[in-house]
């Protein structure tokens, strides 16, 4: 099985990462090779004008069945904004912290003027 995730650094300035995503990433030993990983299998949850982009236990297990390892990359959160910039990352199992607004609240809120 494959590994997707290694220890290449992430550089200070990189297309598509703001400062303070590749601050985090830095302080937090996250690399561009994790991040990648997020994005290409991770499950995408849109909340707070941001798309969480998260690697679970459920995906760890589904692609593990295809042979891609993404068990380094569990727990790995990745916030995009919606200009497409990776706004932060960070570890955590817990995605019921990822609050979703119901739909109907979303529209309701984008025609109401006040």
């Amino acid at each position: 099985m494959k590994s997707l995730t290694a220890s290449m650094p992430v550089p200070a300035c990189v297309p598509g990462l703001t400062r303070h995503a590749s601050t985090r990433m830095q302080q937090r030993g996250i690399t561009l090779d994790d991040v990648d990983a997020v994005l290409a299998y991770g499950r995408a949850i849109h909340a707070r004008g941001l798309t969480f982009f998260v690697i679970g236990h459920k995906e760890v297990r589904k692609f593990a069945a295809q042979g891609v390892d993404l068990g380094a990359a569990a727990g790995l959160q990745v916030l995009v904004s919606q200009e497409g910039q990776v706004v932060t990352t960070y570890r955590s199992h817990d995605l019921h912290a990822i609050k979703s607004s119901p739909r109907a609240l979303r529209r309701e809120r984008k025609t109401t003027h006040h």
